[in-house]
């Protein structure tokens, strides 16, 4: 076994070899976040390996999220911490229901900021908004919100709800704050309160958009989640499309059997 595991390791190529090594570096302690690694010059030397040997390999790390680079600088060790999101609790009634952030439930004490925000009262929905939301049709109008959050300094999340337009019509969900407990508890004072969400989740390769917009590393993919809410009495009353960074995310769910 323990030769055909040599043989195996022989045939990758030198730069994930390489990346390995460092990743179990990093994993170990032996390199702390925020430590410099060894640059292209260390590894071409250590390695007896080409210039872009070297450069691939520190790729990999930062396409893991593992590092991040540092313009004039070198490669660093990445510090951020990942945020856990708690797919269970954060949707919680008694959650949002005390005026607390769906949000809050993922970042614990550190900071999370809305830094852009845009608010359309009322826009076509589209075929598939108006499909998911049971819509009379493709033209009908939807207040659509659109957000990035950033955690840390560091942009994390893209995400874009929609509401259909006459149920949030003059009222704090056409606003850019929408005042505690958030959209939901706006749609229960409304007597729309949400009782049942359903996510669909997958993940795919960012628009140059929104790897600009998260400042991704090159090869980063996207964490994509498609939340809808419903009520007791089975009506949609919100769609919420989220673009995660998938370095900055583990997903947790709770729950018993």
């Amino acid at each position: 076994m323990t030769d055909q595991t040599d043989q195996d390791a022989g045939r990758r190529p030198k730069y994930q070899r390489i990346a390995d090594e460092l990743r179990t570096a990093i994993q170990s302690g032996t390199f702390a976040p925020g430590d410099r690694l060894p640059g292209e010059n260390d590894l071409m030397s250590t390695y007896d390996v080409a210039r872009m040997t070297a450069r691939q390999a520190l790729s990999v790390l930062r396409n893991e999220g593992l590092a991040e680079a540092r313009k004039g600088a070198g490669v660093f060790v990445r510090a951020f911490r990942p945020v856990r999101r708690r797919g269970i609790p954060r949707l919680a009634g008694d959650h949002w229901g005390s005026g607390r952030s769906v949000w809050s439930a993922d970042i614990e004490d550190r900071a999370l900021v809305v830094d852009q925000i845009e608010v359309t009262p009322a826009a076509p929905a589209g075929a598939r908004v108006a499909r998911v939301l049971g819509l009379d049709s493709a033209d009908a109008p939807v207040c659509v919100r659109s957000r990035r959050f950033v955690l840390d300094d560091r942009p994390v999340l893209l995400s874009v709800s929609y509401l259909p337009a006459a149920l949030a019509a003059g009222t704090a969900i056409t606003e850019p704050d929408t005042g505690p407990g958030g959209t939901y508890a706006r749609l229960t004072e409304l007597g729309h309160r949400p009782t049942h969400f359903r996510e669909e989740i997958r993940c795919r390769m960012p628009s140059s958009d929104e790897s600009a917009r998260l400042a991704l590393e090159f090869g980063t993919p996207v964490i994509l989640i498609g939340r809808t809410a419903v009520t007791e009495a089975g009506v949609a009353v919100e769609l919420n499309e989220m673009t995660l960074d998938a370095s900055s995310y583990v997903l947790e769910y709770d729950f018993d059997a």
